[in-house]
């Protein structure tokens, strides 16, 4: 399995972005993917996740109410909607696998198969 993260870029406070993790070759028929960012300096940080089913969500807490994550399986495509962006969201993001299909994991020694980050930078 490989992730693809994109829609990164450079936005002004309270604007907003999409993200995107594709995942291609043989991904299992269920499984989970995690958001997760890094600042330079910082440790790596859950931001949000969604299980195999769709059916169960998470988001860390400073992310709630701005950022809505969901999954088109069809495509094995997982989105991250960003909106109200503040400076301190600044961080590479990256998507993850975690092979377990059944409900969410937010540590990220738990994921599988990690994606090579998308960039966002919040300033005005």
């Amino acid at each position: 399995v490989q992730l693809q993260a994109s829609g990164g870029g450079s936005v002004k406070p309270g604007n907003s972005l999409r993200l995107s993790c594709e995942a291609s070759g043989r991904p299992p028929s269920r499984y989970g993917v995690g958001w997760f960012r890094q600042a330079p300096g910082s440790e790596r940080e859950f931001v949000s996740a969604i299980s195999g089913s769709g059916k169960t969500i998470e988001y860390a807490d400073d992310v709630k109410g701005r950022f809505t994550i969901a999954r088109d399986s069809a495509k094995n495509t997982v989105f991250l909607d960003m909106n109200s962006l503040k400076p301190e969201d600044t961080s590479i993001y990256y998507c993850a696998v975690d092979f377990q299909p059944l409900g969410i994991r937010t540590d990220p020694a738990a994921y599988n198969v990690w994606g090579q980050g998308t960039l966002v930078t919040v300033s005005s």
